[in-house]
Parts: structure tokens; C-alpha cells; sequence
């Protein structure tokens, strides 16, 4: 049983979130259970539990209790009913996909949505039958100008990755309940410190947790959470039968990662402020797409939708391609490697990296230029952030010439 109830704070709930003191030793963190197997007491306890006449473990791949403990943070976080953990944030969008679409079905998600997630449903769900449409979720015209009949889900990612447009989470639920759909939002990149999808009338969230929740870039996984006990009935023995769960040790690491995740969102999301506001200014950079930039278009719907602008930011180097690689090619400090949320600062290049998959048409259309760079930003001191990316610049100028 959890000590965090709705009057703490996140950064109390962070830290206690699905924790307990274990019964029989006392152990303050939760231990692993490593074991894939469950004894019954006896025949009728092994039958009752497999009827769902009593609580109690079985079998890893259906639940385990280092599992549960991480479930039960991440939904305490978010406000939903239950977590469900998977061996991967495409696991839990693979999830969310085969629990809720059926063939001649249709599904409206945001343009820019993380790549392996448009390219599942454009490549592999489109084999049987499942209709998809990927617009701006950030101009609400535009969602329902795609609407059709048989329109059943709305999937937004927001802030949207590599864009960073955002998506107003309550008229996306408006649009969609007023027409009898659900909606799903991957809140992967501002976490449940910075927004809270459920509470602004989202039916799911689900996350990537390799990235901010875990924190510490050494293990990959995800998380489902619905906000009802009918859609998590109804997700659960799907997600069971997909097989796609994660093993006891990788939950303990996450656990132990959420702990100190407030902590390092307000680290890095300072370090973040400050490093747009020095992008925005420098003679080589474009533009700066970052939500604490009050040149961001949606400035007003991020104070409100969110507690703070987060630490991903999107910009575009003057001088081309050869510029842009410039530029990663000579940073020292700032690791050249996919992922983000890391404790410390990542920079790629979304249209050769983790977009690559997206015909180049469809790179355009979602505002994923040849030349943005996105950079995550960590918690190392913000001087030595500056530092790095400034001597990277100035190797972009020298290419550029």
C-alpha cells in the first residue's frame, strides 16, 4: 500500500509512489522478486487464482510483485486506475493499438508521432485493415476535418517529438468523446511531474519509461495507464497473451529511477531554459523550437496544459545539412545517440536517425526539416552545456563558410 494520497506533493509522491514496507524483513525498498513461477498453497488457492476468485501471483508474464509495486507508482503519479508495465515503449504502443482497433477501424494521431509508432500502424496494423490518418493534432480543424465514422481512437503525442508542437489534450477529449472515440496520449516527454493527460479528460497515457521516468539511459521500457477499471479489463488480457512484459530486475531499476525523477526533471528543464534562451540568440541557429520560449506559438496553452516547459528542444543550424553535421560531429560533452531523458544531455538527427524509417514526404508534411537538430538536455552544470554546444556552433560556421 502506497504512503502518497492526493495532498503531497509530486516530489513526495515521487519518492513513495508504490512503495511499501516489506512485510516480512522490513526492506524499505522493494525487494526483486525473481522468480517467472508462483506455489499455490494448495489446488483450490491455484484454481481460484486463475479464476480471479482471489488476489494473489501466478506467473511473471501475468504479474509479479516487483512489477506491481512499479504499475502501482506510475499510475499513483498519473491519476489512473492501473499501470500495466511492458518490456518496451513500443510494447505498450503495441498495447494500446491491439486492445483497442479492429479491422475497418480508424485512427487520427498527431503527424510527428514518435517514428516505430507511425510506421506499426502505417506498415504492419494497415495489413489488416486498420485505417490511419496523421494530421496536425495541434490545429483541432485539422482533427476534424479527418474524423470518419468509424474514427475509434485519437492518439496524440505532446509535446510531439522532434516538433515539439503541442496538443491541447482537453479539446482533443471533447472532439472524441462527442463522438464516442477514446483518447490516448504519449506523455512520455513531459512526465507526470510537467502534465497530467488523464486529468484534462485523456482515457489513456501511456510512456516510454527508458527515457525520462527511468532516467538513467540503462533500461528500456513502458508503461500503460488507463484511467477506468473497464478499459484496463480490457487492455490487461491483451497485453497477458502479446507476451510483451518486462522482467522483475528492470522493473526494480525503473522503481528506483522514479524516485528522484522530479529532481532531475527540474535539473535538466532549468539547464534547458537557459540553453534555448542561448540557441534563440546565436547568429547560426534558425530558429528554436522550445515550450519556456515565449516565442513558442502555443506559449498560452503550455501554461496551461503544463507545470513547466520540460527539457527537449528542437533547432535548426544555418548552413545546411553540412552545417548540422558539423556541429554533432564536434561536440564533446553532449553524447551523439538516439533516446533522451537521460540524466545526461543527448543531440541527434531526427530525418537520418530516428525518423529515418518516414517516407521524406511525410518527414515535410510533419515539420521534420533535413536540418532540425533535437537535444535533450541533462542535468551536468548548465556552463559546461553552453560551453560544448558553443564550440560545436562555431565548427557549423567554419563548414558553412
Amino acid at each position: 500500500m502506497s504512503k502518497t494520497d492526493s495532498k503531497h506533493s509530486i516530489h513526495t509522491a515521487c519518492i513513495h509512489a508504490g512503495a511499501s514496507i516489506d512485510k516480512e524483513t522490513g526492506a524499505v525498498s522493494i525487494p526483486i522478486y525473481q522468480s517467472s513461477t508462483f506455489a499455490f498453497s494448495d489446488a483450490q488457492q491455484g484454481a481460484d487464482r486463475f479464476a480471479g476468485r482471489c488476489d494473489g501471483f501466478i506467473y511473471t508474464r501475468l504479474g509479479n510483485p516487483t512489477i506491481c509495486a512499479l504499475e502501482d507508482a506510475v499510475s499513483e503519479l498519473e491519476g489512473g486506475f492501473k499501470g500495466i508495465a511492458t518490456s518496451s515503449g513500443m510494447a505498450a504502443v503495441n498495447t494500446l493499438y491491439f486492445a483497442l482497433l479492429n479491422k475497418g477501424d480508424h485512427i487520427i494521431s498527431t503527424e510527428a508521432l514518435y517514428g516505430p509508432s507511425r510506421i506499426l500502424m502505417e506498415k504492419e496494423y494497415a495489413r489488416f485493415g486498420v485505417e490511419a490518418d496523421f494530421v496536425d493534432t495541434s490545429d483541432s480543424e485539422a482533427v476534424k476535418k479527418a474524423w470518419k465514422k468509424n474514427t475509434k481512437l485519437v492518439y496524440v503525442e505532446t509535446p510531439a517529438n522532434p516538433t515539439i508542437k503541442c496538443t491541447d489534450i482537453k479539446q482533443m477529449a471533447a472532439i472524441a468523446h462527442d463522438n464516442g472515440a477514446l483518447v490516448a496520449v504519449d506523455n512520455t516527454f513531459a512526465t507526470p511531474v510537467l502534465q497530467n493527460p488523464l486529468n484534462l479528460g485523456a482515457d489513456i497515457v501511456i510512456h516510454s519509461m527508458t527515457k525520462f521516468i527511468n532516467g538513467h539511459t540503462d533500461v528500456v521500457s513502458g508503461m500503460v495507464v488507463p484511467k477506468t477499471e473497464e478499459l484496463w479489463k480490457k487492455l490487461r488480457p491483451v497485453f497477458n497473451n502479446l507476451g510483451g512484459c518486462m522482467d522483475p530486475h528492470q522493473a526494480w531499476l525503473v522503481h528506483r529511477g522514479i524516485k528522484t525523477l522530479s529532481m532531475r526533471v527540474e535539473r535538466s528543464q532549468a539547464n534547458a531554459q537557459k540553453l534555448a534562451g542561448f540557441l534563440e540568440n546565436h547568429p547560426m541557429v534558425e530558429w528554436v523550437r522550445y515550450p519556456g520560449l515565449e516565442s513558442h506559438p502555443q506559449r498560452e496553452l503550455i501554461k496551461k496544459q503544463m507545470k513547466g516547459p520540460g527539457s527537449l528542444m528542437s533547432f535548426e543550424v544555418k548552413g545546411g545539412i553540412g552545417a548540422g553535421k558539423a556541429l554533432l560531429d564536434n561536440v564533446r560533452l553532449a553524447v551523439l545517440a538516439v533516446s533522451l531523458g537521460g540524466i545526461e544531455t543527448l543531440i541527434q538527427h531526427p530525418a537520418s536517425m530516428t525518423h529515418a524509417g518516414m517516407s521524406p514526404e511525410s518527414r515535410q508534411e510533419s515539420g521534420i526539416t533535413d536540418g532540425l537538430i533535437r537535444i535533450s538536455v541533462g542535468c551536468e552544470e548548465y556552463e559546461d552545456i553552453e560551453g560544448d554546444i558553443a564550440q560545436g556552433l562555431e565548427a557549423s560556421k567554419k563548414a558553412a563558410g
